[in-house]
């Protein structure tokens, strides 16, 4: 393989995931922010169904959409280039909108266009490298740096004014204008503008065919086939419960974060504290999944969620110690999703690997997101305080258990395919 291809599918990568990252990760702060303060003022149950069930509809979708017409009938690259390109218009009229149900409906629309190109990028990386177990954390690395981009970027250029350097991340910070939490709405805007950045990037992405002498057309009904495989089974049946606690994150962490007592300018660049341990993790992963297996890599990501969120639940730890355990996230995501996308992969026929990837998909980003959203809104009800906001360390205290159970399952039940294995 060329550097030239690894160059293109990096950069692809960055731009797959800078479009999510300029605007999910102060989504929640936005949609929840007072009207009066510039946000939507939407609920806690309002919030979660347009994060949760929005995104959960696009990746029930992708197999149909993205996995059936990809490996049967259209070029990869093309195909992704379109679901984008619409993506963009769709995010940039949402921008606009500031009722419940035109959010609620302008996401469930994206979420069906975006959601596939997750699983679409990976796939096509796949579909080029060589060695994938080393080589694809090193392009899925770009997708982490991407977001961190974005995340820093915007803040910057458009909710700070007069910037000045300091000795912490994000390094440039400067005092934010007055509308701050108004102008949260133009990261949507922002990401749109990427996405058709991105658009036409896919032009010059490696040819990817589809696969039209395969011996049977419905290639999602070959892939769901694959939950016969007790690995595979049980890594789907894990991934559920941490997909949900994953979704919480985003949901949650947001406003969490302005609980503590950040700036809405400071929540986004905070956020990615966890995208530079991903980028840690990441550049180790393929070393880790080859000295280590994928059973014990993937047990250490769900372990890590466990303690992220049990550190959350003690409000006695200063906010600085707070902060810095989202450099877990890292550990979360890289440990436990990218290695089982990579796994996924690995045992999946040639035939139908971009719809193996969307049937895992639906457990990642459909499942478990709607069920996250809807869990969100059960625990911020039950864990609301008299006088206003949310009882944190209860509400973190469930979700760090969700992940240790999730870790003890998958120890005790799941067992490594070995090469040859049918």
């Amino acid at each position: 393989m060329t550097n030239r291809k690894v160059g293109r599918l990096s950069l692809m990568m960055f731009l797959q995931y800078a479009v999510w990252g300029a605007w999910l990760p102060i989504a929640g702060r936005y949609l929840s922010a007072p009207t009066a303060e510039g946000g939507l003022g939407f609920t806690a149950g309002q919030i979660g169904l347009i994060l949760g069930l929005a995104g959960s509809i696009g990746a029930i979708a992708s197999p149909f959409i993205a996995g059936q017409l990809a490996d049967r009938y259209f070029r990869t690259e093309r195909f992704l280039g379109f679901l984008l390109a619409v993506g963009g218009v769709l995010k940039w009229v949402t921008a606009g909108q500031t009722g419940y149900q035109a959010w609620l409906w302008l996401s469930i629309a994206y979420s069906v266009v975006y959601m596939p190109t997750l699983a679409l990028s990976n796939s096509m990386a796949f579909s080029h490298l060589e060695d994938r177990d080393r080589q694809f954390p090193r392009v899925r690395v770009w997708g982490t740096i991407g977001w961190i981009a974005v995340s820093w970027v915007f803040p910057m250029l458009y909710l700070q004014h007069d910037l000045g350097f300091q000795a912490m991340p994000p390094f440039l910070v400067g005092p934010e204008h007055p509308d701050v939490t108004a102008r949260l709405a133009d990261a949507l805007r922002f990401s749109a503008l990427i996405s058709w950045g991105y658009a036409l990037f896919c032009l010059f992405l490696p040819s990817t065919p589809p696969r039209r002498d395969a011996a049977e057309k419905l290639a999602f009904a070959k892939a769901f086939r694959m939950l016969r495989e007790p690995s595979f089974a049980v890594l789907v049946a894990a991934s559920l419960p941490i997909s949900i606690i994953h979704q919480i994150y985003f949901i949650q962490t947001p406003p969490f974060l302005s609980h503590l007592g950040l700036l809405d300018s400071q929540i986004g660049p905070a956020m990615t504290i966890g995208q530079f341990s991903e980028i840690a993790v990441m550049a180790v992963l393929g070393w880790a999944l080859t000295r280590l297996g994928f059973r014990t890599v993937i047990t250490i990501g769900a372990v890590a969620y466990f303690v992220r969120y049990l550190i959350w639940s003690i409000p006695a730890l200063p906010v600085e110690v707070q902060v810095a355990s989202q450099a877990l996230h890292g550990v979360c995501y890289a440990g436990f999703f990218a290695a089982a996308y990579i796994y996924a992969d690995r045992i999946a026929p040639a035939d139908v690997r971009h719809s193996v990837q969307t049937v895992f998909g639906i457990i990642i980003l459909g499942g478990g997101p709607v069920l996250g959203g809807i869990l969100s809104g059960v625990l911020a009800d039950r864990y609301a305080l008299p006088g206003g906001g949310v009882d944190y360390a209860s509400l973190w205290r469930v979700v760090s258990l969700i992940g240790l159970a999730t870790a003890v399952f998958f120890v005790a039940f799941f067992r490594q395919r070995t090469a040859g294995e049918s």
